[in-house]
């Protein structure tokens, strides 16, 4: 079983919305940040929302007021609503622990991660 899985990408229109879903297999209560991070192909993985455990949320300047990171400790799930979508939003959207992402066997884990693609 994946540690964390995400979902809810897809292809959508500048302008559009879309929610990801991350589900994780461990009790995310205990974990003070979660986080929201993205990677476009040959460029480093850039951290995009945290959100810690009393709900407080960070973002970077370029979402700010478009991305809304939050968390359902119940469900171990993490999730983040997109609006006003651009194209540079386009990247492959990641969910891992902050500052430290899961570790597993000694090396960093990562989950498949979740592409969304946004067209002009």
């Amino acid at each position: 079983q994946a540690l964390l899985v995400e979902s809810g990408g897809g292809l959508v229109q500048a302008g559009g919305s879309l929610r990801l879903s991350c589900a994780a297999s461990v009790n995310i209560f205990g974990i003070n940040a979660m986080a929201w991070y993205r990677q476009i192909p040959g460029k480093q993985r850039e951290l995009v929302a945290t959100i810690q455990s009393g709900d407080r949320s960070n973002y970077v300047d370029s979402v700010k007021g478009r991305f809304f990171i939050s968390r359902d400790n119940a469900k171990n799930a993490v999730y983040l609503q997109m609006y006003s979508l651009k194209p540079e939003d386009t990247a492959v959207y990641y969910c891992n622990a902050f500052p430290d992402p899961f570790r597993i066997n000694g090396r960093d884990y990562w989950g498949q991660g979740t592409q969304v693609t946004v067209s002009s």
